[in-house]
């Protein structure tokens, strides 16, 4: 029987603009994959609103699948708008997380890779 993402399972929603994932990224996602079943990346459709966002969505996507392709199952991408806000009403059974990282994965910086070049 062929493993796949389950969207009925309880999901961790990871939201970024990605440009690109790096490592500070895929570390954040197995954060996440320690205390849910799976991730739901949400990847904000960023490409060229200024020059931080010179990568479009496929580009993000195919980055982040070749990073994660050992979870491949425990994930799923989805293209979402530019996000200004999130909000939510009363407690519907989530909860909002941020996870604390070390300071070396902390000092990765989509801004310093961009200015290298991506590899």
């Amino acid at each position: 029987m062929k493993k796949y993402f389950n969207w009925k399972k309880k999901t961790a929603i990871y939201i970024g603009r990605f440009q690109p994932f790096h490592q500070g990224h895929k570390e954040l996602f197995l954060r996440a994959l320690k205390t849910s079943n799976q991730v739901a990346i949400l990847v904000m459709d960023s490409y060229k609103i200024n020059n931080k966002n010179p990568f479009k969505f496929n580009f993000v996507k195919n980055k982040i699948n070749e990073a994660l392709k050992k979870y491949k199952n425990r994930y799923v991408i989805i293209k979402i708008p530019v996000v200004s806000e999130v909000v939510y009403g009363r407690n519907v059974g989530y909860k909002l997380r941020k996870i604390k990282m070390s300071k070396k994965i902390e000092k990765i910086s989509a801004t310093m890779i961009r200015k290298k070049g991506i590899k």
